[in-house]
């Protein structure tokens, strides 16, 4: 399994409220979180990009603290998907409309 690495825009409202902390905290090791300065998402703002090596990518927007976990859900179904491939959105309730890009790997 490849390890998921999550980028926050810090540019983003959600970003500059401290979201890649609270999302550290609540995914443990389970991922790297790091952040980017303006991820270009800004039509849909507070954007998170989920990426593995080998799997498609995932890059989200319009995501508060209130998404969080979704946002853990999310991070397990991909990590479990070979590729990153998700058969059944329907877990992460609200995150599953936030999608903006799913880039192959």
């Amino acid at each position: 399994m490849s390890a998921v690495t999550i980028t926050v825009c810090r540019s983003c409202p959600a970003g500059q409220a401290g979201l890649a902390a609270r999302l550290a905290e609540a995914v443990g090791d389970a991922a790297a979180v790091r952040e980017i300065d303006c991820m270009s998402g800004c039509t849909r703002p507070s954007t998170v990009a989920f990426r593995a090596e080998g799997k498609t990518a995932y890059l989200f927007g319009e995501i508060t603290e209130a998404e969080i976990p979704n946002l853990v859900t999310f991070l397990a179904l991909y990590a479990a998907a070979p590729d990153g491939t998700l058969a059944d959105a329907r877990p992460l309730g609200t995150l599953r409309e936030k999608a903006i890009a799913r880039i192959p790997g």
